[in-house]
């Protein structure tokens, strides 16, 4: 994702030339960027919530990502007011947290419907869904003018699949192993923390290369 990102920052600023809304490799690479973030996110909601919901971590999570989600659209309206960001990643993570509390206990039925939303999201397309107050459900006949859209559709699917998966690992003996896993060394315990500090990772970043970069470009001429 960063790496997605800084790259998205030098074609903003003219340092290289790519079209990240048409190119197959620019749409691939985000495609697979938000199919993990979001499945993460879906396993992350097993995990945390594996006996019972915890309600008071959970309205706190869901507070922060609400918060961050507000801030990330008020910033998008203040740099880009023509594509500024209504649904993107964490609008969609903060919705998705909440519907997918109804489907945790339902590992079968997650796989089924995951992979029937997702394709349903990525073949359906009707103008009903076009008006402005719909455009969040997914299911356009176009794209939005938006600089992140993460859609209910297909997007829903993916956190099924991932609460499936999050299941599994529980349920599953021979996934212990990778369930007991402790980092070590370096790389593996800034993996760790990084894993750990997500969110204040993609609030941060942005800001921090688009600075950068413009720092750069005014020293540069």
């Amino acid at each position: 994702m960063v790496a997605y990102h800084f790259c998205f920052d030098l074609n903003y600023y003219g340092w290289m030339q790519a079209n990240f809304n048409g190119a197959p490799f620019w749409l691939m690479s985000r495609a697979v960027i938000v199919s993990l973030f979001l499945g993460v996110a879906g396993i992350s909601l097993v995990l945390s919530n594996r006996n019972a919901i915890d309600w008071r971590a959970w309205l706190r999570r869901f507070g922060i990502l609400a918060g961050c989600a507000a801030l990330v659209s008020a910033s998008s309206y203040a740099l880009f007011p023509r594509s500024w960001i209504f649904f993107g990643v964490l609008h969609f993570i903060a919705i998705a947290s909440v519907l997918g509390l109804a489907f945790l206990r339902w590992p079968r039925l997650d796989l089924a419907m995951g992979i029937i939303l997702v394709v349903v999201g990525l073949t359906v397309e009707l103008p009903l869904f076009d008006q402005p107050g719909l455009q969040w459900l997914g299911l356009m006949t176009y794209k939005p003018i938006t600089e992140d859209y993460v859609p209910l559709l297909p997007w829903f699917g993916v956190v099924l699949i991932g609460l499936f998966l999050g299941r599994l690992a529980l349920r599953e003996k021979r996934l212990a192993p990778v369930m007991a896993w402790r980092p070590k060394g370096v790389a593996g315990r800034s993996l760790a923390f990084a894993g750990r500090h997500s969110l204040p990772i993609y609030m941060l970043h942005q800001p921090l290369l688009m600075g950068a970069l413009y720092l750069l470009k005014l020293l540069a001429h």
